[in-house]
């Protein structure tokens, strides 16, 4: 055999040698990756991440909160994940959504209005062991004590006061018992309520055009309650002055046993009048007639018609 031949029997069982092992090792990765992507899609491992934390069910129904943040591995077929839940703050909204809700006031007026409440997680336990979907019965028992609280408040105080109708809403869901004798929602739920702000409170279209009506009315009425108020101080006014311009007339014209001429008396009274009279009516002339049998009227001269313009011979 030649040595050409031999060399060449060595370069192909090389060339064999490397494929085999390149194959081997692509079937090896394929393996592992296989088993690694089946491991995590089945969570088999699975990661507690921070401010987070995951529930484990066991083959007996016993469950299990995990809080330690880092890569885990369980039990396939002898344990599943329920739920995983975070730790940070959570809203919820009033009816489960941030559209306004319609709710009757006690004096039966429409009123709708959005709230959201802002709650932490303090006790898995609590939360999710003792509690099968607790986020569905916080969000009724949240809904029913808000719903009480607004239904009993008046419409001025839900204009006037919302501030202090949301103090006292936020109180009622830290304190108050859900049932008479009952626990808090911080202790059936084992959660902590962090604050409660009411987003929008508005009435319905009616309520809003008859407070429009009842303001324009007050605000015609306290218009015409000033123009009387006007009215009558000047009268008053007048009057005051009238007297006034008679007392002294009377004494001028007094004599010394403290009588008085009656006719020059009523005669300067009338044309005091006419002068008054001629001051407020502008544009009008007052005539007195001096009379000493009674007292003289007065008379307005009616106005003069023009003569009829000459027609064209």
């Amino acid at each position: 055999m030649s040595e050409k031949q031999v060399s060449s029997m060595f370069q192909r069982s090389f060339v064999i040698r490397i494929g085999r092992s390149l194959l081997m090792l692509i079937l090896i990765i394929v393996v592992v990756y296989s088993l690694v992507a089946t491991l995590y899609a089945t969570k088999t491992i699975f990661k507690v991440k921070m401010n987070y934390a995951v529930v484990l069910e066991k083959l007996g129904g016993k469950r299990q909160a995990v809080t330690e943040v880092g890569w885990h591995l369980r039990l396939p077929l002898f344990t599943r994940i329920e739920q995983e839940m975070t730790l940070m703050n959570q809203t919820m909204d009033l009816g489960g959504t941030s559209e306004p809700m319609r709710i009757i006031t006690s004096e039966n007026v429409a009123l709708w209005t959005s709230a959201a409440l802002t709650f932490r997680i303090r006790s898995l336990d609590t939360w999710a062991i003792e509690n099968q979907n607790p986020m569905l019965l916080l969000q009724g028992d949240y809904d029913g004590l808000v719903k009480d609280e607004l239904q009993a408040e008046t419409v001025a105080n839900l204009i006037r006061d919302r501030h202090l109708v949301r103090e006292k809403i936020f109180t009622t869901l830290k304190t108050r018992p859900i049932n008479q004798g009952g626990p808090t929602l911080e202790e059936k739920y084992g959660i902590e309520v962090i604050s409660f702000v009411l987003k929008e409170t508005r009435f319905g279209d009616k309520l809003v055009a008859a407070s429009e009506e009842k303001k324009r009315r007050e605000l015609i009425a306290e218009a015409e309650n000033y123009a009387a108020d006007q009215e009558a101080s000047r009268i008053r006014k007048l009057y005051t002055a009238y007297l006034d311009g008679i007392s002294r007339l009377q004494e001028v014209v007094g004599r010394a046993d403290g009588t008085t001429d009656r006719a020059l008396l009523q005669f300067l009274v009338q044309q005091k009048w006419a002068s008054a009279y001629e001051k407020n009516q502008t544009g009008q002339n007052t005539v007195v007639i001096q009379n000493t049998d009674k007292v003289p009227s007065v008379t307005l001269p009616a106005p003069v018609a023009s003569p009829p313009a000459a027609e064209n011979e």
